[in-house]
């Protein structure tokens, strides 16, 4: 309902799944239809628009969630992800994450990649760099010519700042990013751009 973007990060037919929205039904058709087998999820963060397919595709994939420590809680809290916040019911899952991941190299199954903890729009937000794609992953943090809202619970407008500034404006200028919402940016058009910085 919010246009989330969910990624799939695939490598022949395994994937990884970034933040699997709440159109579980659009998400299962496109892994069939590529024939892609996820074997995780990683979540950029814990707000509800989100995590909405996190339970389903746990269900008909046993497969395990990544996250910051900071957020896991939001996973399996309606009061804590914004959902009863939106007036949208209960989204949440029904079990914990099985893993936390923060600041540094990360590796899940065969996908490698280095964790940025990019707080602000909310305490828990991570930033995912594949150095050798360069592409980054950014969640909620950076929009194209944009930044993320900080004006919801746990937001920190300088926070968000300083963790733009000093995590993702320092990676290359090509550096694909992709975000949350909206179409991709590249580091370099944002130190031009974006009105925020």
């Amino acid at each position: 309902m919010l246009g989330t973007n969910c990624y799939l990060l695939s490598n022949q037919n395994n994937c990884l799944v970034v933040d699997p929205g709440g159109d579980y039904d659009i998400l299962r058709r496109e892994l069939e239809n590529e024939s892609l087998t996820p074997v995780a999820i990683v979540l950029t963060h814990a707000h509800f628009d989100h995590i909405g397919a996190v339970e389903d595709l746990r269900l008909k994939y046993d497969i395990p969630v990544y996250m910051h420590e900071s957020e896991k809680e939001w996973l399996v809290d309606a009061s804590l992800n914004g959902s009863e916040l939106f007036g949208v019911g209960k989204i949440q899952s029904s079990k914990l994450p099985e893993y936390t991941i923060g600041e540094g190299q990360s590796k899940v199954g065969e996908f490698e990649f280095e964790v940025f903890h990019t707080p602000g729009h909310s305490p828990g937000s991570i930033s995912l760099w594949f150095e050798n794609d360069n592409i980054l992953i950014a969640g909620d943090t950076l929009f194209n010519g944009s930044i993320g809202r900080t004006d919801l619970p746990f937001g920190n407008h300088q926070q968000l700042i300083e963790s733009i500034n000093e995590k993702i404006m320092s990676l290359p200028d090509d550096t694909i990013v992709y975000s949350g919402h909206g179409p991709e940016t590249t580091v370099k058009q944002e130190k031009q751009l974006n009105p925020f910085l």
